[in-house]
C-alpha cells in the first residue's frame, strides 16, 4: 500500500509517523523546523488515517510495510524514523522487520506492549453520529464517550468539511482496535541502530518496567523524559520536542 505523504526540504530523509485518529499534518510546525534545517522530512498519513487509502483491518506489520513501500516509492532507501503511539509502535515494527530501512530510531511515548483499549466507546460514538452532523452535533455526541475537549477536537478534525461523514477509515480501525492497542511478536527480531525512547513527563505510557523489554528488542535504546509533556510530547513542548530530534537525527 502506498501511503499519503506530506514531504518538505532537502537532505538526509526523516519520516514521521502520527497516532492513533491523527495524520501527517498533525506535524506540520515540527517538521517546517526540521526541514528548514537540512533534512527532507517525510511525514506519512497511516493506512485509514489522513489521505492514505482505506483498509478492512490494519496491524503494526501491514502499517510497516506500508511505510517501506512507500519509501521505496519515494526513492528513499534509508531513513531516520520518528512515531508517536500508534505511529511509534509501527516505527518500532518496521526497524524490527526491516532493519536495513531504519537508520536509527526516535520512539515517541509508547512501549511495545499492550494498552488497555479506551477508545472502543469513543469509536463506537464516532460510528453512531450520522453523516451529515454538523460540527457542534459530533462534539457533543462524542462527549459522554470522552470528556476531554482537546481530545474530541483532535477526533474531530477528522469530519469532512462538507459534513459528509468521517474522511478516515473508520470501519477499518474499529476492527484493528484489538491490534492497535496491542503489540505482535516479531519473531525474536532485534533492532540493534539507534533508538531514543522518548517519554512525556506527565504520561502513563511508558513505565520503568517497560524498560527492559524494551531493551530486549531494541539493544541500544536510551531513554528521556520531556518535562511538562503528556502524551502528545511534540505538540505538549513543541520546542523542547524539536530539539530532542534535531540531536538524535543530525544532519
Amino acid at each position: 500500500m502506498i501511503l499519503n505523504a506530506v514531504e518538505a526540504g532537502e537532505g538526509p530523509p526523516l519520516v514521521l509517523l502520527h497516532g492513533l485518529f491523527g495524520q501527517a499534518r498533525n506535524f506540520g510546525a515540527l517538521q517546517r523546523r526540521l526541514a528548514a534545517n537540512g533534512r527532507r522530512v517525510v511525514a506519512l498519513d497511516l493506512p485509514n488515517h489522513g489521505a492514505s487509502p482505506h483498509a478492512p483491518s490494519m496491524d503494526y506489520r501491514v502499517m510497516a510495510d506500508s511505510v517501506a513501500e512507500t519509501l521505496e516509492a519515494k526513492g528513499i532507501a534509508r531513513a531516520a524514523v520518528m512515531g508517536h503511539s500508534m505511529g511509534g509502535k509501527a516505527a518500532m515494527m518496521l526497524a524490527l522487520t526491516r532493519p536495513e530501512v531504519v537508520a536509527r530510531l526516535l520512539v515517541s511515548d509508547i512501549a511495545p506492549v499492550a494498552y488497555p483499549s479506551r477508545w472502543v466507546p469513543l469509536v463506537g460514538a464516532m460510528r453512531a453520529v450520522p453523516p451529515g452532523a454538523a460540527r457542534a452535533e459530533v462534539d457533543a455526541a462524542l462527549a459522554p464517550a470522552e470528556p476531554d475537549p482537546g481530545v474530541r477536537a483532535f477526533i474531530v478534525a477528522n469530519r469532512r468539511p462538507d459534513a459528509s461523514g468521517w474522511r478516515i477509515g473508520l470501519e477499518g480501525i474499529a476492527a484493528s482496535l484489538p491490534a492497535i492497542m496491542g503489540w505482535e511478536d516479531a519473531g525474536g527480531a532485534t533492532y540493534d541502530g539507534p533508538t531514543l525512547v522518548v517519554a512525556g513527563e506527565r504520561s502513563p505510557y511508558i513505565r520503568a518496567e517497560d524498560r527492559p523489554g524494551i531493551r530486549a528488542l531494541f539493544p541500544r535504546a536510551r531513554f528521556l523524559t520531556v518535562k511538562g509533556a503528556g502524551h502528545w510530547v511534540h505538540a505538549d513542548q513543541p520546542d523542547g520536542f524539536a530539539a530532542v530530534v534535531e540531536g538524535f537525527a543530525p544532519v
